[in-house]
This record gives structure tokens, C-alpha cells and sequence, in this order.
């Protein structure tokens, strides 16, 4: 879209807006469905914000939109979602992207600078919306009526700073460093609390911090909102585009005429606001009309009368938020203010902020009631006696909040046009001496919010004192629980309502609880959701009980207090309040060492590139504007396990508008192959044939002129299936084990046994015999999805973009496919917004898919996966069933130890094979003293699993601990003690591990495990964790230490290093830029390797170096971005290039020396041009056969609280120590290990990986996968990079960090079942009987549900039991 000048817009004008402060007007021709997201990234050259999720979950197409407010003659600024805002509703304001804030032609902004500068950006893809969130907070903040900050900070607080980004998921960082950035702007904030930074060193004075940080300055304005805007009153805008409607009504009659003026009664009217249902239920049909309903006053408005508080249908949730928290706005009692503010933050955990500032309550409200959402708002607001008023075609009504939600799903033509909230005062029911208490409750995987809640309460009660405390009448609310819409409880209430609350009382409560709380069938873990309702209801009331002669409980004006200790804490720490107003994050220390023995590596460089993927100019795939007639694809996959295809209706799809093609197997040229991805172990098809053998296995590819098109025709297409004559389908490796379905794992990767398990059991004092473990998988969940970009070529050539990790396979693949030489096939790689091994294997089908639809159509065609479709494509960890037997002496020294590992390998090898050595390399970590083991590679009918950041290793350090966790129960030992005895000697070391032990001072482990006990005082919180747990009840701490051992392998990789006239560098290697910050090594290696020729001008050449793009037509043999050994192995192939240099140049440096004395770096790549030395060279690193392997150590210690009322785990505090060798980035390093511990923690705490019975995946986005945020991650994150000295065969001394600290996060998991082991006893001394055993199984991932599962689902009633029997 080109600039326009501004036009009058009149009753049939077009859509005008403003990006970035230029104008942009569209007249006709785009559907009123399109959203901001869309435009600007097919119409504008504002490329900042991403397509993430397309829910509104992740953050990372952020944008803040900037409108005048007429009435208030103000403007006001927020973020919104693009991706769910359309784009016509953003008539009349301004937008501001990352692009908007500064850029590197015209400098970049401080917060761009400050990002970059705390390392707060790996891959980058999420960093744009990151920024724009916290330059909306910084906005608004400056609006706030609060003293002025020092110069170079804002008027936010720590707290406000760290969740401005609460809503913006993060892959990669484990969000510290993010953390960080933000908090640099706050008012309040101690910069010595910050962390590794490239501003200043640690313990430099802080006028030098102050001097040295990128300086920020509200008043250097950012233009947000232009001032041609202001003058430009707002009308009536009535467009037609393309037979479709868009309306917004200034009054109620224009609505209601709108709504009565049609004719034909099936029209689809869609009611608009902030459209952000549409992030939930992904809507594909068509409407006939869009009506725009914030511009009508009474819907729009929230006012006050003598009775209660009446809001529009149409206000935003933020805008009721700060209605509701404005002190004095509510001029109610001091009862009424206590309970708007609970309802406040409530509302703040609904959603994210972004969401939250666009989505109204009146859509919330109606997603509840005609589609049955899980909505929070009603579950409060009943509880709050609401009311509400509709407008029907003949009618006005008011009726109560429960009715409403009662009747029949409304029409789209009934409009709710407000809520009514009662004032609270004193004249409720005629005694002087009630008080009213109010709480809400929220259970849910994300404390902060953006997460559906597994249950949610509100409860209301007149309480007064009559010898105890009575309950004169009392409401209480639940949702969420797996019904249709929120309930209240009636029967608790006619029970409680008159009663003098006793624990006898609260126990027939609490039972009849569970009477009214029901799930429908096929609810996920419904005994938990009800145990949830009794935990909230006691949790509200048993501060009131009277127990004996001691009184629980009291009553103040309004709410309770005067609590007893133990139980005000349920109040003040319900589970909506776990993160009161203190800040998420505690100081963190950070403690890296760099060397200047290899100047400029070992130094804490900043990442290459951090700033432009900060401000948005960094290209990814999906970046790179669309070449002319391009199309886009989408794939039709299987739902199905095993089945014939009988056909694809694809009538639905060509018929739809833009549709050009569905592709398959059919397609693909003679002399081509059905071929889509390759590994050493063999061949994928491209798209199933005839029969699919996986639910996810890709059937065609239909090809649209817009992606938004080719997703809909996707979905739209039916697939006839037919299972006779065919078998069962193998979904279980048990199964699996019964066909003897199995991929074979060649002899060189099937590890050795050590020593003889009989022996070993022999010599045992006890075993324990066939033990099972289960293990799920892991989505990768990178940011950016599987995308790639096909261009056909002259000559029979294309050239395909691809978000890969292994180009050159895609490369030869798709030749294979085609049926083409190599040569005619270049695939290029600029960056991937993150790939964790899911872009390894899994994007080359993306990539040949597109290539081979281009090459039939003869025209560019690209792809960018939805998230649903990538989730359920991509495959993920493998999952296993593990059966151990272990045999031990009384001390908890292991003897002996086998296992029998299924491992579901899904319908193709991929890497599979390769589990098994991968699986030994981490288990080896303890001496076992014998270890035997059958591994068998289970092929089912499971999409294919894949490599993903340390496959098989994460789920090896898992076995090892549950093995040595279950040893020290029998023997009823701390488990400390029991790793500590099993520790290696560097002799029983080198048994297990061979060569890769290396050499015994490499050997660190001992030196970390006990220099962690000391740094994290290990012993004195174990002393001060077992006082916790005695004094509280309801809340219980564990703390675990872990080490890990991790085998990694370095391979051979190219490189080319070319030296420009005017001394520049420009360097080629066979690795990826995965946000790891292997360019930034590289170009550290450079200037390290050619610095070496001594010359002038060489103290800088790092700024000189440029890392290319991977070509696999200018670099063959680029091999696979993985395994972690790829940046240094890049590294070392770069210093071969550049030591060749050296050595060409130094003859001629030698010359000039004794012509003109010192030389001069640029005069002498200047003179070597002349002189024609050839300063271009390739090399290719192939590292020694018997040092390729070598072993990386680390250790930690986490702490945990647990809530054994709802099961939710705060991570307390974590020490991490990780050795790097001598690091060639310790800034990178520090960044990768935080990253990969975040992720682990995810994998062993969070993440949900649900499949239906079909095999298909169905947790397949932002709502039903829950990877770690800012709220989830340790408050406290302590991190030594260890310096460990000089490891001889390894690249200048150094040592992978990217997988292997992932391992560390079992730690998190070992923690969380102490404190689980410590409810668990309590639980017994309430029952009088050892009920519950010390042995048990704490499953993988540990969400809420399992959590609290094993802490006792009726602990509440075992409790009450106890009170009784006393």
C-alpha cells in the first residue's frame, strides 16, 4: 500500500489509518476479515510484528494502537494483538510497530539498545513484540500522576517493568535477560540487581552504570499518534468491501435498524469489538455483515448510580480494570471498593494484556453464554450479584447474570448491551453488626493468567458474630469445571446460610461441595477440578471457624482479618493472589569468567544481530516480501492412524476464492520421487499415497493466493478414509513389542553393557524388580513455525528459503523429489526463529512440499504453517516406557541396574535409531556398578518423533534420578546422600564412558557438585525448608541437587572465510543461526585467527567481520545445526580458513615492514589486492576420530514451594554451575544454559503433550500448551558458567552449552517431589495410618492436577476428619 494523503472521508469513504507516522489508505478491494497482522505484513514494509499463534497468546505480532479519545480530548495508547485486531477497526488511529520506535539507519531506541545490550534476545522472533510491550507500559506510565524518576529512567516500577511482558512467550531465553531489559527502566530498580551486561562489569560504581546505559528519554517522542489524527473528527463509516458489510452505529436506534433491516433471515451478522474470540474459536465462516459496536454510546460508557455500577457490553476488560482500581471513581463503602479491587485482579489474570485491552466484557459474557466458554468474568460477577440488559428485536430485559447464561444460545440480532454491578453497602439485611467477605479463586497452569483455569470461585458472604462466627447469607459461584456455564452452588448455600460455622459444619459443606461441582464426562482430570472446589471453599471460610476454644477466625469492616497465622495466609495467598505486588523476580547473580588469552573470543560479546531482530529489521523466512504471482500452501493431513485414502473432496476447496491447486504424490514428476525428507537411517515420503499411516502424515498441499485462503480450503477439505482389510494400528510400543514392529539400530550405535548385572544383583543387600516409568513427549514450540519460500529459477532451477537446520539434506532431497540434479536446487538460510531440533528433519518436507508445488505451477510458492498444523506435524520427544530393576547395599551404593527401554518411534526412523547411544551417554552419569540394558526402537502408527534439544539424553538424566530417588525411599535416606555415595570415580568413569572421559582433570563433576553445596548453602535451607514444613500446613517446600553428564559429538563442518579490498571479512559456514549465537562466535574466531598476523588497525576486526546467509551452492557439506558442537566446530573450520590467510599474507606484511615500518591492516589487504594473493579460502574442519566425543558436567540445586490445596509449584530459587570449558562467549553461554533449564523446566512441569485415541495431537496451540512464562520460571535464577581451564582437543579450550543444561531442570522435578513427600506424611498423621507410602511415582510433566493428585485430592476432608475425631 502506497502513502496517501488524508481524504474526507464521508458516508462511503475508505479506511484510513497511520503506521509508524505515515498515512495509509485503503478504499475498497480487502475483506472486512482481514486483520492488522495481515496488512501489514502483505501491504506495508513493517515486518516487526510476527504471525506466532494466531490466538493471542504468545505476544509476538504486538503492536500499540494509539486513538484520540474526543471526550477525554486524549490520546490513549495500548498494545493490541494483530493478529485478532481487524483491520478495519482501526479506522482513524495510528499504529506503532518495533520498526517505529528506531532502526539502524536512524539509531536505534533504548529500549532495541538495552535488549541487545542484556542479552535478552536469542532467536529474536518474539523480541519485536517483547519491545512494543514494554514500550506501551513506558507510554501509559508517563501519563501516571507520579515524581518525576532520574534522568534515563521512566516512571514504572520493578513490578510494573517485569509484567509488561508477562503475556509474551519466549522459547529461548528463559526470560531473565528479558527480565532484565525491562526492569533497566524502572523507577525503582537497584542496577547492582541486574544482570551480565555489555553496558558495565560487575562492580563498577553505579555513576559509571548510569553514564554507560543507552539513555531514555519519554520527552524523545516516538511519533504514536500524528497530529493531522486529532483534527479529524470521527463519523459514521459505512463501507462496502467486496459484497461484505462494515457498520458502526453511533446510537441504539442505528443498531437496531442494522440489525431489523434484512430481509432474508439467514444473513450472518458478526458483532464486533476486539474480535479476540477469534483467537479461541478460530471461526471460518463468512459474513454478510460486520457491525462495529464501540462507537455506541451505552455500550461504551461505564457509570455509576445509587444502586450500582453499570457497564457497557462494548468496554474494554482493561478499561473495567482501571475502573474499578481507581480509588474515589467508586465512591462506594469501604466494603464495595475491597470487592471491585478483588474483582480487578481477577480480571488481570484473564487473558494477557493485550487481549485484555481490546476484548470487552460483553464478548466474554456472550462466549460464555452462546458457545460455553470457560469464562472468569462470569464466575465473579454471578457471585457479585450481577444483572444484565439485552436488547432483543421487540425488547429491552434486565435479567440476573445466571438467567442470561441459562437460556438458549442467543441470535446474533440480540445484543447485550450492559452489566450491572451492586454497590455494597451497609443496609443488606437489617444487623448492624454484618460484615461482608469476598474473595475469588483461580486455579490455572500460569499464575499471572493467560491460561484457561482448570476451576474458578467466587464466593460472597454476610457474616456476623452470634458465639462464633454466622454465616447470615452467603453466595458462591464456580466455573470452568467442565460445564456449560458458571453455576452457583445453591444447596451449599441454603446449607450454610443460618448455620454458626463449626468444623463440622465446614465438613458437611465441603462434602456437599462435591456434590454440586460435577464435570461433564469426558472433562480432563475432573476429580482434581472438584477437589479444587472444596479446597476454594474451605480455603474462604475456614478462617471463620471456631475450633474448640480457640478462634480461627474474625471479621473486620469488610474482610477478614485478625487471622490466625496459618490461615490469613489462604486468604492472602488464595490462589488468584500467589504473586502479590512484590516483583516476579528476585536478584539473580550471574558469574562468568572471560579470558583475553584468545582476544576477542572468551569475551561477553553481544549477540550478533540482537538489536535488528530487537527493532524488527531482521529477515526471517516469512520476511521476505512475496515475488510476483506467488502463492501460498497449506497441507491436508491425516486424521487418521491407519487407513486407505479413498479420496480428498476437494470440491469445497477449489470452489473456495483463490484456490489454484491441491498437490500430492500425484504430482510429483517423472523420474521424480515420493521423497520428503532423508537420514542415514533412510528415506520419508513426501505425502502419503494411498494409505496414510499416521494421524498428521501429510495427504496434499492445497496451493491459494493467500495463506489466510490455503488454511481455510485446508481445513474445509474432507478426507474419505477406509480401514478394511487392513490391521489394527499400532498406537502403544506394547503393541508395538506384540508385532515385533521395531526399526533397526545399527551395532555401532548400540552402546555396550558394562560389568555383570547378576554379579552386581548378587552382591545387593536389596532390589527392587520391574519398576515402570512412563515418559510423554515435548513440542518443540519455536516461535517461528515451519515456513519456507520456493522461486522457480532460469534454466530449470530453484532457488528455495527455507527455516532449516539442515539445508544441504533439504537441498538434495528436493532434487531427489524433482527428479533434477543438485545443481539446478540452492536453498538459502538466513536465520530460524528458533528450530530445538524441530527444523532438523521436519522442514524438509515443508521445504520440498513447496519447491515441488513451484515447479508444477511454475510460479514462487510459499508456505507458513499454522501453529495448530505444525504442532500436529512436527512430531516432538519421544515418548518411552521404561521397567528397571536395581539391586543395592544398605548404604544406597548401587550394584547393579537394567533397563527395559520402549521407545515410540512413531511410523518413520528419523533419528531413532541413534536414541539408544544417545539414551547411555547420560545415564552414565552414576556408577552403577553393573548396567545392562535391551532398547528397542518401537515403530507405531504415532507421527514420527524427531530430535529435540537432547533427545534421549533428557529422558536418560530423568531414569537415573528416579532409579537413585526410589533407592534412598526403600532405605528411607536422604536422596543426597544416596547420589552422592553412586558418584564416579574418574577409573569407574572411564569404564562406562570410554574415550569420551577424556582426561582426569577434565573430569570437574566432584569440584562442581561440592562448590554448589557451598555457593547455594544447600545444608542451611535444607535445616530452614524442614521448619517451613512443620509450621505450615498448606503449603510445603522440598529442595533437590542434580548433576548431569552429557556425552556430545563434534562433526565435520565447512567454512570460507573471503578478505574485501578495504579490509572487511566476509565468512560462510556449513551452520545455522538458530539464536544459539554460532555467528556471533564465528565472527569472534575471525578476528581472534586473523588478528594473529600482528599488523595495526587488528584490536577491532571483530567490527569488520560478516557472516553470510547459508547457500548450499557457495558452501557444500553444511550438514546438521545440532547436537550443540555445531558453533564450535564452525568456529574451528573458520580459524583453518584464517590461519591459511595469515600465512599467505605474512610474506608480503614481512615486505612492507621494511619498507614504511608498522603496517597498517587495511593497508595491507589494500597491497594484497595489488599484489594478487589470493585472499579467499575454504576449508573444511573434520575433528580427530579419537577425540570427536568428549563429556560436558554441570550441576544444580532447586527449591520449590508446593500448594497442596490447588497443587501449583512455585519454583523458589535455583543454583546452576555448568562447565564450559574456557567459553569463546560467556554472555551466549550463560544465555543458552538459562534457556535450555527454562525449557527443560518446561518439559518436566508444564507441558501437556495430549493426543486423542487416534494418535492425533491435541494440544495444538497457545490454549492447550502451556510452555513456561515469566511467571513460571524461578523467582531466583543463580548461574556459574564455569570456567574449568584448558581442555587440549577441544576448540581453544571450550565446551558445548547448548543441550545439555536442559538436563539440569530434573532438579525442579526431584524438588517438587520432596515437598510432595513431606505433604504426604502429614497427610498420614491427619489419617492415623500410614495410608500413603514414601514410594511413589510423580509423572512427567508435574502439572497442578498430578501434583495435587499425590498431596491427597481429599486432603481437606482428611483434615476435617482429624479436627472432628480430636
Amino acid at each position: 500500500m502506497e502513502k496517501t494523503e488524508t481524504k474526507n472521508l464521508g458516508k462511503n469513504g475508505g479506511l484510513v489509518f497511520a503506521v509508524n507516522g505515515e498515512k495509509f489508505e485503503v478504499a475498497t478491494g480487502i475483506e472486512p476479515s482481514v486483520t492488522l497482522l495481515e496488512f501489514l505484513r502483505s501491504h506495508t514494509r513493517f515486518k516487526s510484528a510476527k504471525l506466532g499463534c494466531g490466538e493471542g497468546g504468545c505476544g509476538a505480532c504486538v503492536v500499540m494502537l494509539s486513538k484520540h479519545n474526543p471526550v477525554l480530548d486524549q490520546v490513549e495508547d495500548f498494545t493490541v494483538s494483530s493478529c485478532l485486531t481487524l483491520l478495519c477497526s482501526v479506522n482513524g488511529c495510528s499504529i506503532t510497530t518495533s520498526e517505529g520506535l528506531g532502526n539502524s539507519k536512524d539509531g536505534f531506541h533504548p529500549i532495541h539498545q538495552r535488549f541487545s545490550g542484556f542479552h535478552a534476545s536469542q532467536c529474536g522472533f518474539c523480541t519485536p513484540g517483547m519491545c512494543m510491550s514494554l514500550f506501551s507500559a513506558l507510554t501509559n506510565a508517563e501519563k501516571m500522576h507520579r515524581p518525576e524518576p532520574l534522568p534515563g529512567f521512566s516512571k514504572l516500577t520493578v513490578y510494573e517493568a517485569e509484567k509488561a511482558i508477562a503475556g509474551n512467550v519466549c522459547r529461548c531465553t528463559g526470560y531473565r535477560p528479558i527480565a532484565d531489559a525491562c526492569k533497566s527502566f524502572a523507577a525503582d530498580v537497584d542496577l547492582e540487581d541486574l544482570g551480565i551486561n555489555s553496558f558495565w562489569r560487575k562492580g563498577e560504581p553505579k555513576e559509571v552504570k548510569l553514564r554507560r546505559l543507552p539513555s531514555y528519554n519519554p520527552k524523545n517522542t516516538v511519533i504514536k499518534y500524528p497530529e493531522f489524527w486529532k483534527v479529524r473528527s470521527r463519523s459514521t463509516t459505512n463501507m462496502d468491501l467486496e459484497n461484505f458489510s462494515w457498520y458502526s452505529p453511533t446510537n441504539l436506534e442505528e443498531l437496531k435498524s442494522l440489525l431489523d433491516s434484512n430481509v432474508v433471515e439467514d444473513v450472518q451478522i458478526k458483532l464486533v469489538v476486539g474480535n479476540t474470540g477469534m483467537g479461541y474459536y478460530k471461526e471460518l465462516e463468512r459474513y454478510d455483515r460486520y457491525i462495529d459496536l464501540r462507537y455506541v454510546p451505552e455500550l461504551s460508557m461505564i457509570r455509576r448510580n445509587e444502586k450500582e455500577i453499570v457497564i457497557g457490553a462494548a468496554v474494554t476488560i482493561s478499561r473495567v480494570i482501571t475502573f474499578l482500581k481507581e480509588e474515589g471513581t467508586v465512591n462506594s463503602s469501604p466494603v464495595g471498593k475491597q470487592v471491585f479491587q478483588k474483582i480487578a485482579e481477577h480480571m488481570e489474570k484473564i487473558a494477557s494484556g493485550f487481549v485484555r485491552n481490546s476484548g470487552s466484557i460483553g464478548g466474554n459474557l456472550v462466549m460464555a453464554q452462546k458457545k460455553y466458554f470457560p469464562s472468569d468474568i462470569a464466575t465473579i460477577l454471578i457471585a457479585a450479584g450481577s444483572t444484565v440488559s439485552i436488547m432483543t428485536s421487540n425488547e429491552h430485559e434486565t435479567l440476573t447474570l445466571e438467567e442470561f447464561l441459562a437460556r438458549p444460545p442467543i441470535h446474533s440480532k440480540t445484543v447485550l448491551l450492559s452489566i450491572q454491578v451492586p454497590l455494597f453497602d451497609r443496609k443488606r439485611n437489617g444487623r448492624s453488626d454484618s460484615k461482608l467477605a469476598f474473595e475469588t479463586y483461580r486455579a490455572s497452569p500460569r499464575p499471572l493468567g493467560n491460561a484457561l483455569p482448570y476451576l474458578n470461585a467466587a464466593f460472597l458472604a454476610d457474616l456476623s458474630h452470634a458465639n462464633g462466627v454466622l454465616v447470615n447469607d452467603i453466595r458462591l459461584a464456580f466455573g470452568a469445571y467442565g460445564t456449560k456455564h458458571s453455576i452457583r452452588a445453591r444447596k451449599v448455600e441454603e446449607y450454610l446460610s443460618g448455620k454458626i460455622l463449626s468444623p463440622s459444619v465446614l465438613y458437611a459443606a465441603v462434602r456437599l461441595v462435591k456434590g454440586a461441582v460435577i464435570p461433564e464426562v469426558g472433562t480432563s482430570h475432573a476429580a482434581y477440578r472438584r477437589s479444587l472446589a472444596v479446597s476454594f471453599l474451605f480455603q474462604f471460610l475456614s478462617p471463620f471457624v471456631i475450633s474448640g476454644s480457640a478462634i480461627c477466625g474474625g471479621l473486620s469492616d469488610g474482610l477478614s482479618s485478625s487471622l490466625p497465622k496459618d490461615s490469613s495466609k489462604m486468604h492472602n495467598e488464595n490462589s488468584i493472589g500467589q504473586l502479590a505486588n512484590s516483583t516476579l523476580l528476585s536478584s539473580a547473580k550471574q558469574e562468568v569468567k572471560s579470558s583475553r588469552e584468545y582476544y576477542p573470543i572468551g569475551e561477553p560479546l553481544t549477540k550478533h544481530g540482537a538489536a535488528i531482530q530487537a527493532s524488527g529489521e531482521a529477515v526471517y523466512v516469512d520476511d521476505i516480501p512475496s515475488p510476483p504471482n506467488c502463492l501460498h500452501g497449506a497441507f491436508i493431513y491425516s486424521t487418521k492412524p491407519l487407513a486407505h485414502v479413498k479420496g480428498v473432496d476437494i470440491k469445497s476447496c477449489t470452489q473456495l476464492n483463490g484456490v489454484a491447486a491441491v498437490i500430492s504424490y500425484k504430482d510429483i514428476p517423472v523420474g521424480g520421487e515420493n521423497v520428503g525428507s532423508k537420514t542415514m537411517f533412510g528415506l520419508e515420503p513426501l505425502f502419503a499415497n494411498d494409505l496414510t499411516r499416521c494421524a498428521g502424515e501429510r495427504i496434499a498441499l492445497v496451493v491459494a493466493e493467500t495463506q489466510k485462503a490455503a488454511d481455510i480450503a485446508a481445513d474445509s477439505a474432507v478426507v474419505s478414509y477406509d480401514t478394511e482389510n487392513l490391521d489394527p494400528p499400532i498406537l502403544t510400543v506394547e503393541e508395538a513389542v506384540e508385532r515385533s514392529s521395531f526399526f533397526e539400530v545399527p551395532p555401532f550405535l548400540y552402546p555396550k553393557q558394562v560389568g555383570d548385572f547378576s554379579k552386581g544383583m548378587a552382591e545387593a543387600d536389596h532390589k527392587i524388580l520391574s519398576a515402570e516409568i512412563k515418559l510423554g513427549s515435548q513440542n518443540h514450540f519455536y516461535m517461528e513455525t515451519q515456513t519456507a519460500l520456493a522461486v522457480p529459477d532460469e534454466d530449470n532451477c530453484l532457488v528455495v528459503y527455507s527455516s532449516i537446520q539442515s539445508a544441504e539434506y533439504a537441498h538434495s532431497v528436493i532434487a531427489k523429489c524433482l527428479g533434477l540434479p543438485e545443481h539446478n536446487i540452492r536453498v538459502i538460510t538466513r536465520r530460524v526463529g528458533g528450530g530445538f531440533g524441530g527444523k532438523a528433519i521436519r522442514a524438509m518436507t515443508v521445504a520440498t512440499a513447496c519447491a515441488l508445488a513451484a515447479y508444477k505451477l511454475r510460479c514462487p510458492v510459499r508456505t507458513y504453517l499454522n501453529r495448530k498444523t505444525d504442532m500436529i506435524m512436527t512430531g516432538g520427544r519421544h515418548p518411552m516406557k521404561i521397567t528397571y530393576s536395581v539391586g543395592f547395599k544398605s548404604n544406597g551404593k548401587v550394584t547393579a541396574l537394567h533397563l527395559d527401554i520402549l521407545i515410540d518411534a512413531g511410523i518413520e526412523a528419523d533419528i531413532s535409531p541413534v536414541m539408544p547411544s544417545n539414551m547411555l551417554g547420560a545415564l552414565t552419569k552414576y556408577n552403577w556398578g553393573a548396567l545392562s540394558f535391551d532398547i528397542k526402537v518401537c515403530k507405531t502408527n504415532h507421527s514420527s518423533k524427531t530430535a529435540m534439544r537432547g533427545p534421549g539424553e533428557v529422558q536418560a538424566s530423568f531414569i537415573a534420578e528416579t532409579v537413585l530417588e526410589h533407592v534412598a525411599s526403600i532405605l528411607s535416606m536422604e536422596v543426597d546422600s544416596v547420589r552422592n555415595i553412586n558418584f564416579h570415580t574418574f577409573e569407574s568413569l572411564n569404564v562406562f564412558c570410554g574415550e569420551s572421559a577424556g582426561e582426569a582433570p577434565e573430569y570437574t563433576l566432584p569440584q562442581i557438585w561440592d562448590k554448589l553445596g557451598a555457593s547455594s548453602c544447600m545444608v542451611q535451607r535444607m535445616n530452614m525448608i524442614e521448619q517451613f514444613n512443620q509450621s505450615n500446613r498448606w503449603r510445603k517446600r522440598g529442595i533437590s541437587r542434580v548433576p548431569i553428564v552429557h556425552k556430545v559429538t563434534v562433526r565435520p563442518t565447512p567454512g570460507k572465510v573471503s578478505i574485501l579490498w578495504d579490509g572487511s571479512i566476509v565468512v560462510e559456514v556449513g551452520g545455522v543461526e538458530l539464536g544459539q549465537g554460532l555467528w556471533t562466535k564465528v565472527k569472534q574466531m575471525a578476528a581472534y585467527a586473523l588478528s594473529s598476523i600482528g599488523c595495526e588497525g587488528t584490536e577491532n576486526l571483530v567490527e569488520k567481520v560478516r557472516v553470510l546467509q547459508l547457500d548450499t551452492l557457495s558452501l557444500v557439506q553444511g550438514g546438521f545445526t545440532a547436537g550443540s558442537t555445531t558453533s564450535e566446530s564452525s568456529c574451528e573450520a573458520v580459524r583453518l580458513c584464517c590461519n591459511i590467510l595469515v600465512e599467505r599474507l605474512e610474506p608480503l606484511k614481512s615486505k612492507l615492514q621494511e619498507q614504511m615500518g608498522a603496517v597498517n591492516w587495511d593497508v595491507l589487504i589494500l597491497q594484497a589486492h595489488f599484489q594478487a594473493v589470493n585472499l579467499a579460502v575454504n576449508s573444511y574442519y573434520v575433528p580427530d576420530s579419537n577425540s570427536m566425543s568428549y563429556l560436558s558436567y554441570g550441576a544444580a540445586v532447586s527449591e520449590v514451594e508446593i500448594n497442596i490445596l490447588t497443587g501449583e509449584t512455585n519454583i523458589l530459587q535455583a543454583d546452576l554451575i555448568y562447565d564450559c570449558g574456557q567459553s569463546l562467549n560467556p554472555a551466549v553461554d550463560l544465555g543458552q544454559i538459562e534457556g535450555a533449564f527454562v525449557q527443560g523446566i518446561g518439559f518436566f512441569m508444564l507441558e501437556e503433550y495430549l493426543i486423542n485415541a487416534d494418535g492425533l495431537t491435541i494440544s495444538d496451540g497457545t490454549w492447550t500448551y502451556k510452555i513456561p512464562t515469566i511467571d513460571t520460571i524461578p523467582k531466583q535464577l543463580n548461574v556459574e558458567v564455569l570456567n574449568s581451564g584448558h581442555n587440549t582437543k577441544r576448540v581453544l579450550s571450550s565446551k558445548a552449552s547448548g543441550e545439555p543444561p536442559l538436563l539440569l531442570a530434573v532438579s525442579v522435578h526431584c524438588a517438587t517431589r520432596a515437598a510432595i513427600k513431606e505433604a504426604r506424611k502429614q497427610l498420614n498423621t491427619w489419617s492415623r495410618l500410614d495410608g500413603l507410602g514414601s514410594v511413589f511415582q510423580l509423572d512427567v510433566p508435574a502439572i497442578m492436577p498430578v501434583v495435587k493428585n499425590l498431596c491427597g485430592l481429599d486432603n481437606v476432608e482428611r483434615y476435617l476428619e482429624s479436627l472432628l475425631t480430636d
